[in-house]
């Protein structure tokens, strides 16, 4: 396995399995390292008896989902103890049966890797991979790890229709991720709101100078990008699906279903009717 980043030069061929895979060798943000690894050696006391993943996690969901969700970073002892994206904590509990609910996931627990949970059309992934102390990633952090996020977007670009981002951060992190992978970010900036909307269309002017070069921060370069025709695509703001956020009854299960059945109705999703 590569351990030293995203640095491959045969993604397109491979795809995004492989971007997967090479997602969970990155070692590119020391502090990220060294918390993701502290966590996984001392553990939580309930989890005692388990080996933790203690490596960034990649994206979940199908290679042609129309529909992508973005949180923000694994919780240390949810996605960085299960190596699945919002798995093993609550707000992926309140996640995963929202999906479930709308018929956009064959269950509505995602407990462990191994579970057996699917996702019909719908992908899920964060701009920071790696478990961040106190769940907040430095400005640096999600800067290094955009490349990631938009080999994803480039990769899913043949089908992708609408995308749901959870939380300001993950808005924030997004919009210039987007624009990389060649789409038409308005200016200023689409300001976060749960329930905000932003048609993003294609930037031919940029996607068309990507075609020619890598995708690269300063450490790291993920190879040269495949010209693949860019759609619009709906954005989505919904309040991220934390414990403050659910406990508070700032974001409640029917204004979660809501962001997400519209936002699948726009990616071409058949959901079914939640009565509540």
């Amino acid at each position: 396995m590569d351990t030293s980043g995203p640095d491959g030069r045969d993604l397109d061929a491979r795809g995004l399995a492989e971007l997967d895979a090479r997602v969970t060798g990155c070692r590119a943000c020391p502090r990220l390292v060294a918390w993701r690894e502290e966590v996984a050696r001392t553990k939580r006391a309930a989890f005692a008896g388990q080996t933790y993943w203690g490596r960034p996690v990649p994206g979940f969901g199908p290679a042609d989902a129309s529909l992508l969700i973005v949180g923000l970073a694994p919780a240390a002892h949810g996605g960085n103890r299960t190596g699945r994206m919002f798995t093993g904590d609550r707000s992926g509990d309140v996640l995963y049966a929202a999906l479930h609910d709308l018929g956009l996931a064959s269950r509505g627990t995602s407990v462990s890797a191994d579970d057996g949970l699917e996702l019909y059309g719908v992908r899920v992934t964060s701009p920071v991979h790696c478990a961040p102390p106190a769940n907040k990633p430095t400005p640096e952090e999600r800067d290094t790890c955009r490349p990631w996020l938009v080999r994803e977007l480039e990769l899913l670009r043949p089908s992708l229709r609408a995308v749901v981002v959870l939380g300001a951060f993950g808005w924030q992190a997004a919009l210039p991720a987007f624009a990389a992978a060649g789409w038409a970010v308005p200016r200023p900036r689409p300001v976060f709101a749960h329930g905000a909307r932003v048609t993003l269309g294609p930037d031919s002017v940029a996607s068309q100078s990507m075609s020619m070069r890598p995708v690269e921060s300063e450490s790291m370069s993920i190879g040269p990008v495949v010209p693949e025709p860019i759609g619009p695509v709906e954005l989505f703001g919904c309040f991220h699906v934390s414990q403050r956020n659910t406990f508070t009854g700032r974001l409640t299960p029917a204004m979660l279903r809501e962001v997400l059945g519209t936002a699948a109705q726009a990616a071409g999703l058949t959901t079914r009717p939640y009565a509540g």
